[in-house]
């Protein structure tokens, strides 16, 4: 496969370590009705994370690894802002993904236009409404549009700059 493939699930990788990470957070604030929402979206994600990572292997390339904390886009003190947070997270990975399904073919152009689907259908579970084009950040006025290129592999979580323990940004 080509280079843009690898790069694009790398991407994808990299992005599914952010929500494995977000919905930790998530998790934890969120209000007890939608906890077994978050638990499932979680497994999900690391479900995802795992057979990328994988996928990563079998394309030649060593997969990118999860960083130790992420910058979250907001604070997060409350169910509310958790609910949100939840829905950026599932934006952030449909976008990855909808690169993935452009730069791939044959089964993982499939697995990835599956993935893309499930987590566009979990944020309109979390957000309530649905954006005309999951994945295709321009065309929905999503926050991903506003300083986030997908494509580009960045370790984000929806357009903020991830940083590790020590401060610096990757």
């Amino acid at each position: 496969m080509s280079a843009g493939t690898q790069k694009a699930a790398q991407a994808a990788l990299a992005a599914e370590h952010a929500a494995v990470y977000g919905y930790g957070v998530v998790g934890g604030r969120v209000a007890d009705g939608r906890r077994a929402e978050a638990t499932a979206a979680y497994h999900a994600h690391r479900a995802r994370r795992d057979a990328l990572a994988r996928t990563v292997r079998d394309l030649g390339g060593e997969p990118v690894a999860a960083q130790a904390a992420y910058a979250l886009p907001f604070a997060v003190p409350n169910p509310a802002a958790a609910v949100r947070l939840a829905a950026l997270l599932e934006d952030r990975v449909a976008d990855v993904y909808s690169d993935l399904v452009r730069a791939a073919a044959g089964p993982l152009r499939r697995e990835a236009a599956d993935a893309l689907r499930e987590a566009a259908v979990r944020a309109v579970r979390w957000r309530g409404s649905g954006v005309p084009f999951p994945g295709l950040a321009e065309r929905t006025g999503t926050g991903a549009a506003a300083g986030t290129n997908a494509s580009a592999g960045s370790d984000t979580i929806h357009g903020t700059d991830v940083t590790n323990e020590t401060g610096a940004t990757h």
